[in-house]
């Protein structure tokens, strides 16, 4: 494929858990950082989680902390996202995206820093 493709959202109760998948896009660019954002309806896509390519160092956004977990399959090059402790407020439409460089960098976070999305993997948490 050559946008990532993720896998594993779904429906589940507050406290629970949920384990997303992420395959990288097949280019020829090297993969530098992979990341998970999140966008929930009337808001602004928010970054969630990030990890990099060549020392497996992590990011997360205050409000996961401690509770996600975000992780790599070095031979796939796939990433994924373990959500425990689940929360209605982690309700949203989870993308991941991958920084393929060449490509202008503005910051982790950043939307503008990441060049290939998916298309996303819906988490609803319920109260």
């Amino acid at each position: 494929q050559v946008q990532p493709v993720e896998s594993g959202g779904g429906l589940v109760q507050a406290g629970g858990s949920l384990r997303l998948s992420c395959a990288p896009p097949r280019r020829t660019l090297t993969l530098d950082i992979m990341a998970w954002f999140r966008q929930a309806p009337g808001k602004e896509r928010e970054f969630v989680a990030a990890i990099w390519s060549n020392n497996g160092n992590t990011a997360y956004v205050d409000s996961v902390k401690g509770r996600f977990t975000i992780s790599r399959d070095r031979p796939k090059t796939s990433v994924y996202l373990q959500m425990t402790n689940l929360k209605p407020e982690d309700s949203a439409l989870y993308y991941c995206a991958a920084r393929l460089t060449p490509w202008p960098f503005s910051g982790t976070e950043s939307l503008n820093s990441y060049n290939y999305w998916g298309q996303g993997t819906q988490v609803t948490v319920s109260s």
